[in-house]
């Protein structure tokens, strides 16, 4: 296989870094030739890698917002569901809003557990 320099008719600025930038390459090649992660030794364990819940004086303080006016046409990043008018939604620092539902079980240990539940309702449904 070529080398990105090969390929683009260049030289590199640095020689010493001809070698990362092929491995960046390859494993750029990899993944839009969708190769196994495993074969390039990068598998994660999401369900043992996830990050902490957040503090919970941190959840109780985000603040809330009343949906009025216009705001009733904005959608759930989580659930992609409208808001309904006078709904309270979870205001996050990135200023986006959530349905409590959505948002709390993601910022707390419950996310886990809800992860499960719907692990466990998607292979019901597989088999009923």
């Amino acid at each position: 296989m070529a080398s990105y320099f090969d390929e683009h008719d260049c030289e590199p600025l640095q020689p010493e870094q001809d070698a990362r930038t092929n491995m960046l390459l390859e494993l750029a090649r990899s993944l839009f030739n969708r190769m196994d992660f495993e074969d390039l030794g990068l598998v994660v364990d999401w369900d043992h890698h996830l990050p902490p819940p957040a503090a919970k004086t941190a959840v109780e303080n985000l603040p809330r917002t009343v949906i009025r006016g216009s705001q009733a046409e904005l959608k759930c990043p989580v659930c992609l569901l409208e808001f309904e008018e006078e709904e309270t939604a979870i205001e996050m620092p990135c200023h986006h809003l959530f349905h409590s539902n959505c948002i709390l079980p993601w910022l707390s240990k419950a996310r886990k557990q809800q992860q499960k539940h719907r692990l466990e309702n998607l292979h019901g449904a597989m088999y009923t």
